[in-house]
């Protein structure tokens, strides 16, 4: 579970490991909350009205819809900051559980009516919105979404996580649905997701 201090006005779900099951072994760190306004202005720069544009069908009800974040990190085997083959062959690993554990939750959201996209993080672009060019920087999502701290290296910020350091590996989802539909993987409950309380 998470400490006090990753724990803002925004958080519905405080942070825990979850899992897919085909990928049981790679676990990632996630948390839910609602926009900020900080987050809600670089929301609409990314992904301008696209959440408003899609079409849920009959059964949504809109006054039930949130704009929320699901912020995730993942613990990595080395150091991000350094350089080398190794590493970057780290942040490939990284990325391909990150995508499918994006592609996994935004997959479960869209199938119930809903909107959902995932930022990609090499490029910070969305992967689903494809008309979106403007970048959504990780880094200062998760200081105001969780306030983890950040210092500049040269021309990069580097996240530090609160128990590793910067061997972390942040990226994030977005949905425009109700709160209650994302409860049901921060408990377990969703099919081909495991949740594992520390």
């Amino acid at each position: 579970m998470a400490s006090d201090g990753q724990i803002t006005a925004s958080t519905l779900v405080s942070p825990r490991l979850l899992s897919l099951d085909a990928r049981a072994n790679d676990e990632i760190e996630a948390s839910l909350h609602n926009l900020p306004k900080p987050l809600m202005r670089e929301f609409g720069h990314v992904f301008a009205e696209e959440h408003l544009k899609f079409e849920g069908g009959d059964a949504v009800d809109a006054s039930a819809l949130t704009l929320l974040a699901i912020p995730t990190n993942q613990r990595s085997r080395e150091d991000l900051v350094a350089v080398g083959d190794h590493i970057e062959a780290e942040k490939d690993r990284l990325l391909n559980v990150f995508l499918d554990f994006g592609k996994f939750v935004c997959e479960n959201i869209r199938s119930k009516g809903y909107w959902a996209d995932y930022i990609d993080p090499c490029s910070g672009l969305p992967m689903i919105s494809l008309n979106c060019n403007k970048v959504y920087s990780e880094v200062d999502g998760m200081e105001c979404l969780l306030n983890y701290r950040a210092y500049n290296a040269g021309f990069c910020k580097i996240l530090t996580h609160p128990r590793w350091g910067s061997a972390v590996y942040p990226a994030t989802i977005f949905a425009y649905a109700p709160v209650a539909e994302l409860h049901g993987l921060f408990e377990g409950k969703w099919d081909g997701a495991s949740i594992k309380m520390e």
